[in-house]
């Protein structure tokens, strides 16, 4: 072979001392050529491609509109079976395009499809991220285009499953093919839900503005566009401040993006401001207390159906049969209580403040985690905040035990080192400044009507409800660590990290501290109240999560140390009104800064029970109870209080097992003792952990040693019976206590002033 042949053998991939042949591949390797690669990639997108187009051809734009489409009734029932209310038909006033001003129109594409009227009717990458987010279990998505929202609100149903995904954009490809854009739009406007139970927007502009659609501003449809994203969050009439930001933001996002697709004149928008809508509308037939029953239910619902990420508008479509947990004869009691120990006290004609006051209660039975009772106002028609689920009063001084929950669950000691426990002394003189490894943090709380003492315990300091030893405290334990334990325990966490949080500053409702003292009467085990014993859609049985559950939040040393503790504020504290001879009690009372907020939130061993009295004023500004009855100062230990004991009283039902409390912890309830001395920030006393003169812990205690405490043998002795406790004297001179306040219906220390018990 010459050099010539030499070298086309080689370009060829031979060799002439191997006999001139390139070898083979073999194996698997064979299947992965980058020729055969590409034949695969090409034929998955033709198998794709395929099946689309089958299942185009398969899938038809149904002839009429689904199930959810049409007006139905929620049915609301009693614990016995009896129908409470019957909210008619979706409320839902089909109208033409034209009766829909064109600003009102642009408003709506602006805030949810700008490119609607040139679109293809489908958002293909955002379809394909839904889907994607579906198979990945991550609920709910959006980037939907109005056709779409059309398709699914019309046709389809709100479930989040990738075949209702592929059949929305299938049948909003048809559609957009089969109708005119001005078809779809107004399919779009008559069917999403606008909330206040207005499905499509004529009956949204009669909920709102109380005035037909055609009548709508431009300020006020955007409101209306912007109410598409989160309804019943952007409520005026019933949002949070938070959504009540949120609301005006995506208003102002609304017109922002009309001024950008220029079909508004950004001078017109410069002068635009927000005006708020009138408030609620009730709907008849809701007056009284059943008002808010049925708005306690229907809240709870909807955070339920979010929860598994469908949205509001599948209630409000209507089918749904609610039972509630309301025991009727609970909820005449609690009624009644309210209306003797407090309503009939008023006369607003008399007495302006009388007309400022707005009650509210919740009572959960622990074993079942239920709301047996609930009262939200004296009248749904008149009054449509419910009292009982508001969250914008604080809970004053019914905090306090929180940080104690905390300091015991967390081992947590005072700056000098000493494990903080019911008998832990800390100083307890007025205007203290609360002190953080020596150095002053800026905060010094004031104690009620200037109380003082140089050495006071934890136990009395809960009794006597001592602002300068729970400040403290707070920082001893960790301002961060509190703030944790009180959401673990149920509080909502929206609240900052400041050492003013130990006196209650943030918001809270009576629902949500009763859920909190259930947790401590379940031994720590975390309730979270429901006020729905059963649900069912169309026939079917709806499955809600169990209210008790076995998330074990706190232990139950913390839990029934807590409690033990707070015997002593009902024995020998704010709260003695509530004692009884039939049933222990723990609880707290609570009155807030400026006298805006008084509480009693107590329990027996398995009903909790929180009632708030707040202070209400015109546009509901937060104002002063300060002479309600013609009285002076309104404390937890008064009406709220009262409230509590009669309520209680009337539906205890003598069980044994409900009237003492099974306690299992080494940091209960200690006696009124003199203390050992007067500590800069905190010291134990030298004798016991709990009781000191070191008798046995709370849970051996004899209850002729401190009656009404821990399990005793017998009933706790009434408080008329009981031997006065000694008041502990101080090692040095210091202010005497104040011994009486015309407020106070205990007679045994005052407790109004800031942030009190």
């Amino acid at each position: 072979m010459g050099r010539a042949d030499a070298r086309r053998a080689q370009k060829k991939g031979s060799s002439p001392e191997r006999g001139g042949k390139k070898p083979k591949k073999t194996g698997i390797r064979r299947f992965f050529t980058w020729k055969l690669l590409l034949a695969y990639f090409l034929g998955v997108i033709a198998l794709g491609l395929g099946s689309f187009y089958a299942l185009y051809l398969y899938v038809d734009v149904p002839g009429k509109g689904n199930e959810a489409a049409k007006a139905q009734s929620n049915v609301y029932k009693n614990q016995k079976g009896e129908v409470i209310a019957r909210l008619g038909e979706v409320n839902r006033e089909e109208v033409p395009l034209t009766k829909v001003p064109k600003d009102v129109q642009n408003a709506v594409v602006a805030a949810e499809n700008k490119k609607f009227w040139t679109d293809p009717g489908v958002d293909l990458k955002g379809t394909a991220r839904g889907i994607l987010n579906t198979v990945m279990g991550r609920g709910k998505q959006g980037g939907s285009t109005i056709t779409q929202q059309y398709v699914k609100n019309y046709y389809l149903d709100q479930r989040q499953t990738v075949t209702r995904k592929v059949k929305e954009l299938i049948i909003s490809l048809k559609v957009q093919d089969q109708k005119p854009k001005e078809e779809i739009l107004a399919g779009y406007l008559n069917t999403s839900y606008f909330g206040r139970n207005a499905s499509g927007i004529q009956a949204a502009a009669r909920a709102y503005y109380g005035k037909d659609v055609d009548k709508i501003t431009l300020e006020e449809g955007a409101y209306l566009a912007a109410l598409l994203q989160a309804p019943s969050q952007y409520d005026w009439g019933t949002a949070s401040d938070a959504g009540k930001k949120n609301v005006e933001a995506r208003w102002n996002y609304v017109l922002d993006k009309m001024v950008e697709q220029k079909w508004l004149d950004p001078g017109k928008r410069q002068t635009m401001k927000f005006q708020p809508p009138g408030p609620t509308k009730a709907p008849e037939g809701l007056t009284g207390s059943n008002g808010y029953l049925v708005q306690a239910a229907r809240q709870e619902m909807i955070r339920d159906l979010k929860r598994q990420g469908r949205p509001e508008s599948d209630f409000a479509a209507g089918g749904w049969t609610i039972t509630l947990s309301i025991d009727p004869k609970k909820q005449a009691a609690l009624e009644k209580a309210v209306k003797h120990k407090l309503t009939d006290d008023l006369d607003p004609k008399a007495r302006e403040v009388d007309g400022h006051v707005q009650p509210g209660a919740v009572s959960v039975d622990v074993k079942t985690g239920q709301v047996v009772a609930l009262y939200g106002g004296q009248d749904f028609i008149k009054h449509q905040t419910s009292n009982a689920t508001r969250g914008d009063f604080q809970p004053a001084s019914t905090f306090k035990p929180l940080i104690l929950a905390s300091a015991l669950q967390n081992g947590s000691k005072t700056q000098d080192k000493k494990p903080i426990t019911s008998s832990t002394t800390y100083e307890g003189t007025n205007k203290r400044p609360v002190v953080d490894k020596g150095a002053p943090v800026g905060f010094a709380p004031e104690n009620e009507d200037g109380y003082s003492e140089p050495a006071v315990t934890v136990q009395k300091a809960m009794n006597d409800s001592v602002n300068s030893v729970f400040a403290q405290m707070a920082v001893d334990v960790g301002l961060s660590k509190v703030k944790k334990t009180a959401v673990e325990l149920g509080m909502k966490g929206d609240f900052e990290e400041v050492p003013s949080l130990s006196l209650g500053s943030m918001g809270a409702s009576p629902l949500e501290m009763a859920g909190v003292y259930a947790t401590l009467d379940n031994h720590g085990k975390k309730i979270n109240p429901s006020i729905i014993k059963s649900v069912s859609w169309k026939g079917e049985a709806y499955k809600l999560p169990n209210p008790v559950t076995d998330q074990r939040v706190v232990s139950r040393n913390t839990a029934d140390g807590v409690t033990g503790v707070m015997t002593g504020v009902v024995d020998d504290g704010t709260a003695n009104v509530v004692s009884s001879s039939q049933y222990q009690v723990a609880g707290k009372t609570g009155t807030s800064d400026d006298n805006k907020s008084a509480w009693f939130t107590g329990y027996t061993p398995g009903l909790v029970t929180s009632v708030g009295v707040f202070g209400e004023g015109p546009g509901g500004k937060q104002v002063s109870l300060q002479g309600t009855g013609g009285g002076g100062r309104v404390n937890g230990g008064g009406y709220p209080a009262r409230i509590w004991a009669a309520y209680t009283a009337s539906v205890f039902d003598d069980d044994e097992d409900k009237s003492k409390f099974d306690l299992d912890t080494e940091d209960g309830f200690v006696a009124p003792q003199a203390p050992a001395g007067t500590p800069s920030v905190g010291a134990t006393p030298s004798a016991g952990r709990n009781t000191p003169s070191g008798t046995p812990s709370p849970r051996t205690q004899s209850p002729t040693s401190t009656p009404g405490r821990q399990t005793p043998s017998n009933k706790p002795t009434p408080p008329t019976n009981k031997p006065t406790p000694p008041k502990p004297t101080p090692p040095t001179p210091g202010p005497t206590a104040p011994t009486g306040n015309t407020g106070d219906p205990s007679g045994t220390r005052p407790n109004g002033g800031i942030a009190t018990p």
